[in-house]
């Protein structure tokens, strides 16, 4: 059995389910579902010790204040990037978002990297 190393945390419901289905490595995936307390963060950062933590955010106002707020209370987590022409994690086409977790050094399905593009 192979032990989950990763962890991405992600805005909201469909931003993790769209994560999920690019993924070909057991990750943990959790949601913020918006906004998360300092002391939720806190705990969360005392549970995910020993964990690679990735944030993965939406490219707008309440993205950017969720990205401060991991800068403060989770600095060695590391941030990835939609293009923000997308603003949302959920409305980033499905092959951008699997070429930002291979550049992250994640197992995606390589095949999605081509859907969409007509290729």
């Amino acid at each position: 059995m192979q032990r989950v190393e990763k962890v991405i945390i992600v805005e909201g419901r469909s931003d993790k389910q769209k994560v999920a289905a690019v993924l070909k490595e057991p990750v943990i995936i959790l949601c913020t579902n918006g906004t998360i307390s300092d002391a939720r963060l806190e705990e969360w950062a005392d549970e995910l010790e020993g964990y690679d933590v990735y944030l993965l955010a939406d490219a707008d106002e309440a993205g950017e204040k969720l990205r401060r707020q991991f800068r403060r209370m989770l600095p060695e987590s590391e941030h990835l990037y939609i293009d923000r022409a997308y603003r949302e994690v959920a409305a980033a086409p499905i092959w951008h978002l699997a070429q930002v977790l291979l550049r992250a050094d994640f197992d995606v399905r390589i095949e999605l990297l081509m859907k969409g593009r007509g290729e």
